[in-house]
């Protein structure tokens, strides 16, 4: 089983935009952990359901990456991990047109504005889903407060507060 860190985002069903964001070239994009100068696999866009999803994931980050190939695995630790985190947010700020995105180990499960509503809507309201970002839209729907702030115009967030120390870290 694959485990994978990425920026995952959920473009509902426009179409246009998450093609445009697909679009991104990511080879000028070496993003830096630590001492680590890590590169990014090419966007892909697939269909989760009923809506388009993105995912733009670190070569050699995640646990049996099958775009990773034999590539030795880089082993980072938590902060270097949070420092790529912030990074992948950076690139999710030149996109628009997205329902819902998160960065983070296999993050598909907290996007859909339907789960999150029934299942996750606690969570949703103490602000414990760090580094969801939400459209206004949604956002508004969902009747959450001010704890959640602007990322860019048009989607708010609870800010990324990072990874932790764990079994996928290094420390």
């Amino acid at each position: 089983m694959a485990i994978g860190f990425e920026l995952v985002v959920n473009f509902g069903d426009n179409i246009e935009a998450a093609q445009s964001a697909a679009l991104t070239d990511p080879k000028p994009w070496v993003l830096h952990a630590g001492t680590h100068r890590i590169r990014l696999h090419r966007p892909m866009l697939t269909t989760a359901g009923s809506y388009i999803e993105l995912s733009i994931l670190p070569v050699a980050v995640g646990w049996g990456v099958g775009l990773d190939g034999s590539l030795p695995r880089f082993r980072l630790t938590a902060a270097e991990l949070t420092e790529l985190g912030h990074q992948l947010y950076e690139l999710l700020a030149k996109f628009d047109g997205y329902v819902t995105a998160r960065v983070g180990w296999d993050p598909e499960s907290l996007l859909d504005p339907v789960e999150l509503k029934t299942e996750w809507s606690e969570e949703l309201a103490g602000g414990s889903l760090d580094g969801l970002v939400l459209c206004e839209k949604l956002h508004s729907e969902l009747g959450l407060g001010d704890d959640y702030v602007p990322l860019q115009p048009g989607y708010r967030w609870i800010p990324y507060r990072g990874e932790k120390p764990s079994s996928l870290t290094a420390d």
